[in-house]
């Protein structure tokens, strides 16, 4: 779960929707900013933390690298460190973060839908 102050209603919400079903403890991780573009620059093979910040202009070094510790705290990336100078450090999907995107690809067509139906009864 995010950082928040343990005795906001915010956090009891979080907390209790999270002891409700897992999903909701996903969902809420996902939909942090970057988390999901991030993770398909890694799928895609923009692998180094150089090059995914590249391919996503507007992102911060901090919060490109506090996504990716996230994404590998929650076990969906591995972080590979190899020897040199500078060190070269190169993120892969775990199998769980393979069978994830896979979803969140199929949730983004499920999006496209819902969101052109709506567009054209309005």
């Amino acid at each position: 779960m995010a950082e928040r102050k343990t005795n906001s209603s915010n956090y009891q919400n979080q907390s209790f929707l999270e002891s409700k079903c897992p999903l909701n403890e996903l969902l809420f991780s996902m939909s942090r900013r970057w988390t999901t573009d991030i993770l398909f620059c890694i799928e895609a093979g923009n692998n180094r933390f150089s090059g995914i910040r590249e391919e996503l202009t507007y992102i911060t070094d901090h919060i490109l690298s506090d996504r990716l510790k996230t994404l590998e705290k929650t076990g969906l990336i591995t972080r590979q460190q190899f020897p040199g100078m500078p060190p070269k450090v190169v993120y892969s999907l775990t199998e769980n973060g393979v069978e994830l995107c896979g979803l969140l690809e199929k949730l983004c067509e499920f999006s496209s839908i819902i969101y052109d139906e709506k567009a054209v009864a309005v």
